[in-house]
């Protein structure tokens, strides 16, 4: 197998904890993060969110920002996932200034503008209005730590962070970047609940991924992000695990659907195989994008079947805790690999009851102890956008 790229930080919040140990507390004990909207306004609030009880304004005091500057709460949430992973990379502000910093996103700050935009027109809200733009989520972010290396943002719908994650490694690898900052943010907004609502995949109940009854997703907020770094500038820093493998691919089948066949996951997955040097067998846990909806469940279900036969391992959904965090989905799935390497754990599908009759396949429902060296972890975006990442131990 490959090396991979060594991760030396990480740093998370989601509805489940604000910080790495509450979300792992609550992984252990089979606490989900799922209620109604209470921060966000909306007309919604029958429909389970995974929302972060945290206001804006508590979020700009923790981190001593100035209410008066416009930022949005995807920025804000970032922070405090970049922050923490800053913290726990021990990365210095000399280290800082040369790092890269590449964030995925779908809503950025629209958050900002649709809260201010019937007004726009009566005030100085130019700068929340331009906030819709992801890259100024991207912007504020690397402000705050003031990261001057690279900078991008990647906005490729549920597998953005997954794709940041993906570019990073591949910067390190080509020589391009000694150390950047991964991951992504998207925070509750009325465009993505009224837009997933249109769509009518949304669930009044908690989401039940990879269940033959199940009906929908639940929308989540959240940040989580990774410091990865190249090996010649480690010194005797702790690994955590690498990013070992990676593939992207597009089956171009349908503006919100996956193809039946699951032709883009599964070309994905084999891509992140080759990259890796691995075999099918040599994959211990599959993390499953896993969104409880009908078409999507059934088309990774096929996809993994197709890569791995008959010797699929165990997988699960962990959308069940934090619902579903949109462009920060990998980003927080690639934090919970590594806590799974960490700890020798695997974390269940929530809800689970029944196997879907068109493949059978049975999630783990209960925290699992198991020996891992490799996982493989899906992320997959509308407009067929799917990116497979597999994360490593550091032994060798």
């Amino acid at each position: 197998m490959e090396k991979g790229i060594a991760v030396t930080g990480m740093g998370i919040i989601s509805s489940i904890g604000k910080n790495l140990e509450e979300n792992y507390i609550s992984l252990i004990s089979g606490k989900n993060g799922l209620s109604f909207s209470e921060i966000l306004e909306t007309k919604h609030t029958h429909l389970p969110v995974g929302e972060i009880k945290i206001s804006n304004l508590e979020l700009l005091d923790s981190l001593k920002l100035n209410s008066s500057k416009p930022i949005t709460r995807a920025s804000l949430l970032g922070i405090v996932a970049v922050k923490e992973a800053i913290l726990n990379a021990d990365l210095h502000e000399t280290q800082l200034g040369t790092c890269g910093f590449i964030s995925g996103t779908s809503v950025g700050g629209i958050d900002a503008t649709e809260k201010y935009y019937k007004n726009f027109q009566d005030g100085d809200y130019t700068e929340f209005i331009k906030a819709q733009h992801p890259g100024f989520t991207s912007k504020q972010i690397a402000n705050y730590f003031e990261i001057k290396g690279q900078v991008s943002t990647i906005s490729t719908a549920c597998s953005s962070a997954a794709n940041s994650i993906m570019l990073g490694a591949r910067l390190i690898r080509s020589g391009k970047l000694k150390r950047v900052i991964v991951g992504g943010t998207d925070c509750l907004t009325k465009f993505t609940l009224n837009g997933f609502n249109s769509l009518m995949i949304l669930s009044e109940k908690p989401n039940k991924a990879f269940d033959e009854d199940r009906n929908g997703l639940n929308l989540g907020e959240g940040a989580a992000y990774l410091v990865l770094e190249a090996d010649d500038v480690l010194g005797a820093k702790q690994v955590l695990g690498r990013v070992s493998g990676y593939g992207n691919a597009n089956d171009a089948f349908h503006q919100t659907a996956s193809s039946p066949e699951g032709e883009g996951a599964y070309m994905a997955m084999n891509k992140a195989l080759r990259t890796a040097k691995l075999n099918p067998r040599d994959i211990d846990f599959i993390h499953a994008h896993g969104t409880a909806t009908r078409n999507n469940d059934l088309s990774e279900s096929v996809a993994m079947n197709r890569v791995f036969k008959d010797s699929l391992p165990d997988f699960s959904s962990t959308k069940g805790f934090t619902g579903h965090t949109l462009a920060a989905a990998g980003g927080l799935q690639a934090v919970l690999n590594l806590l799974m390497l960490k700890n020798q754990q695997i974390y269940p599908t929530l809800n689970f009851q029944n196997k879907m009759e068109e493949s059978g396949l049975i999630p783990i429902t209960d925290l699992k102890h198991k020996r891992l060296s490799h996982i493989l972890s899906n992320s997959f975006g509308f407009g067929g956008n799917c990116t497979s990442l597999i994360f490593s131990s550091n032994e060798k």
